[in-house]
């Protein structure tokens, strides 16, 4: 007798939980409705510790009212309730495909479907406010919600890069490069016949129209595999992190993958330069310059990384050889006076170690006049330059710091005067 009062009570005690239960996820949704969802909240947590063991519906019931509350929070500012809505929606999904009763799924897809939508245009908006940790895991939330949709996390590492968060990169990077991500795609474009004016479209719209007269010049574009640029990062995240020997590997793979991409061999180079293997060094810069030998922007790239290096006289080298490509690189024009004013400036750091004895003047003379040539020579190359770039900004503001060093009054006061001074 006693057993059977226990069971009773037992049963009891179920039905009132259950009923309990039901009031607080009624009473929850009933201050969602009249759009309070933190009293929602505060309502729905008298159920959270006795749900696991509740009736599937009424589960599904909770997590689906759970994931409304937090993603109304979500729309209202709170970007800290994405995370819980998504986690919600997606126990609310499985409770019910366990049960094979499916009364709140379809929606919660739905509402899962437009989260990530919002979480896109926050993350753009977060970015535009250079909120790029943010962006970076709104994105990545973005990808795991819509795994289909890999430029989420091409976008997510993107992101992490910019604001300088490398090991998250790192982390999006890597699962882009498992996934073997191309993120190459087909831009469809053509001119509108009325206007003239050219107008992108989906491909969808791009067949249509070409049944169309009102439209003409149809226009396919390939855009480039970004394979390349995501191993790149990732060598360079390596490096930056002081892991050469991973940021080696890296490279390797890239290389492997992209054996005519010449970026790749100088970046590797670079590499082997901060590790101090010199010879390597060379080595890949003088290969760099055998794949691509009349490409301006590798010529000017080999000068850029020599002159980074201190090599004064391999960076005039590729300076010049870029000139003889294309005259008028105006970078190239700037880095080559600059060789000369830097091997200037340098001769001065020891001019102003030297006293006043009769041989340090003579020293301190000697480094003047060569000073002076080398000032002369950086200008000259910029005078040259103005024949044909004469109202670029750059060139003139050098040729003016130019004037002033050397005390040239009458050049320098020509040149402010070009500057409109």
């Amino acid at each position: 007798m006693m057993k059977t009062r226990i069971l009773i009570a037992l049963t009891l005690l179920a039905t009132t939980v259950g009923i309990a239960q039901k009031s607080e996820i009624k009473a929850a949704e009933k201050a969602l409705k009249s759009g309070d969802a933190a009293a929602a909240k505060s309502a729905l947590k008298g159920a959270a510790s006795t749900i696991e063991g509740a009736d599937e519906r009424v589960q599904a019931q909770y997590y689906f009212v759970k994931g409304n509350i937090h993603f109304d929070l979500a729309q209202k500012g709170d970007a800290g309730a994405f995370e819980p809505a998504i986690e919600s929606y997606q126990k609310a999904i499985a409770v019910e495909e366990a049960s094979g009763k499916a009364k709140y799924s379809n929606e919660a897809r739905q509402k899962l479907a437009q989260i990530t939508g919002d979480l896109v245009n926050a993350a753009v908006d977060d970015n535009k406010n250079e909120k790029y940790k943010e962006a970076a895991e709104k994105l990545y939330m973005s990808y795991k919600l819509s795994p289909k949709d890999t430029v989420y996390l091409y976008y997510a590492a993107s992101s992490a890069v910019s604001g300088g968060h490398y090991d998250e990169a790192l982390a999006y990077y890597n699962e882009l490069k498992e996934l073997n991500y191309d993120g190459s795609e087909t831009l469809y474009s053509a001119t509108e016949v009325a206007s003239g004016e050219t107008v992108e479209m989906s491909a969808q719209e791009y067949e249509l129209y070409r049944k169309s007269n009102a439209y003409k010049d149809f226009k396919e574009e390939k855009t480039p595999s970004k394979r390349a640029e995501i191993v790149k990062n990732i060598a360079l995240i390596y490096q930056q992190q002081g892991q050469n020997e991973k940021a080696l590997e890296a490279y390797e793979d890239a290389i492997r993958d992209n054996p005519n991409d010449v970026n790749l061999v100088l970046n590797k180079a670079n590499l082997y330069y901060t590790m101090g293997d010199k010879e390597k060094f060379k080595e890949l810069m003088a290969q760099a310059s055998e794949m691509a030998p009349d490409n301006p922007d590798l010529l000017y790239n080999i000068g850029v990384i020599n002159m980074e290096q201190g090599n004064i006289e391999e960076a005039r080298e590729a300076y010049k050889k870029t000139l003889e490509v294309d005259p008028n690189y105006v970078n190239a024009l700037l880095n080559l006076s600059t060789t000369y004013v830097n091997e200037g400036n340098a001769l001065i750091d020891e001019m102003n170690t030297l006293g006043t004895s009769r041989a340090d003047t003579e020293r301190y003379e000697e480094l003047k006049k060569k000073k002076d040539e080398l000032f002369l020579e950086g200008a000259k190359i910029l005078e040259k330059a103005l024949e044909t770039n004469a109202d670029n900004e750059s060139i003139l503001a050098q040729l003016k710091n130019i004037y002033g060093a050397l005390g040239d009054t009458e050049n320098f006061m020509r040149i402010k005067k070009l500057m409109g001074e």
